[in-house]
């Protein structure tokens, strides 16, 4: 099983009781936090407190709907009549017919008005009810338990695809590395080259003074710290890739890093080659970045 979670996933979980049956639906996706929403049935609402508490031991990120249904036991469902409401519901139900000659009420007409007919409580028994929250909760713990399969699972494939990304980001900072265009003889070439150009181009130039500040604007060119620091991100890209568990901001972090370096990188470059392996580079790192939303 992997280190790894993503913030998507679906799992569903049913248990039977003596009250009747129980499934609980979860799924899960992408959020900045945690944020956990339940749909419970009328008369549930005591259940809410506990399964929060669960779902939170579970998780750090994603944003997480949980429905509960219950159907209640054929057995348990008792019919309870408001005698009372009927006798006046049908009294006036003839007053009606004797004074305007409407239809004579039905008995499954008169029933199915609003208050007159109900289905008492089947968990009305505090050891049933008890029982009852028991199994619902157990019921719970099988969901969570599948949903965080579902996103350990994915977060398996999460895990193959940064540790492929990050080697590609390696890859291209060795090609930088390796570039032939920063040999200090290419850029001793290059310097001399342009300064030659500067020279046949305008008269009054101090020839040891404008070498000098070449040689700065030389230095300010140079990608070695940006190469350096890749390599550090690079690493710790990967130590927390091995270390799992939630550490999905921290990668978010780490992607503005690998950002800012291969930006800095394109803007320094004096050469055509550099600059295309730059922009591969921030290629590369958009797509880091956005696998990374998908990491809890």
């Amino acid at each position: 099983m992997s280190r790894l979670q993503s913030m998507t996933g679906f799992a569903r979980a049913a248990r039977d009781h003596d009250a009747g049956g129980i499934v609980w639906e979860i799924k899960s996706v992408n959020g900045r936090s945690l944020e956990a929403r339940f749909r419970l049935p009328p008369g549930f609402e005591r259940i809410e407190p506990m399964a929060r508490q669960r779902l939170q031991k579970c998780f750090a990120r994603g944003n997480v709907q949980a429905s509960l249904t219950f159907t209640q036991s054929d057995a348990l469902r008792r019919p309870v009549v408001d005698e009372d409401f009927l006798k006046e519901v049908a009294a006036l139900a003839g007053r009606l017919q004797e004074q305007f000659g409407t239809a004579p009420a039905t008995a499954d007409g008169l029933l199915a008005l609003r208050g007159v007919l109900d289905f008492a409580d089947p968990v009305a028994d505090e050891d049933l009810r008890a029982s009852l929250d028991e199994a619902i909760l157990a019921a719970l713990d099988d969901a969570l338990r599948g949903l965080e399969e579902a996103r350990r699972a994915e977060g398996g494939a999460l895990e193959a695809i940064l540790l492929d990304q990050v080697s590609r980001i390696e890859a291209l900072t060795d090609q930088v590395e390796a570039d032939p265009s920063r040999s200090p003889e290419a850029i001793r070439e290059r310097l001399r080259e342009q300064v030659a150009r500067l020279m046949d181009a305008t008269t009054g130039f101090d020839a040891d003074r404008l070498h000098a500040e070449a040689a700065i604007l030389a230095a300010k060119a140079d990608i070695r710290e940006e190469i350096d620091r890749l390599r550090t991100h690079i690493a710790a890209a990967r130590a927390l890739i091995a270390s799992g568990g939630p550490i999905g901001r921290k990668l978010d972090f780490m992607g503005q890093e690998f950002n800012r370096e291969s930006n800095t990188l394109c803007s320094k470059s004096n050469a055509a080659t550099v600059t295309a392996i730059g922009l591969e580079l921030k290629a590369v790192v958009d797509q880091f970045r956005e696998q990374v939303q998908n990491l809890e």
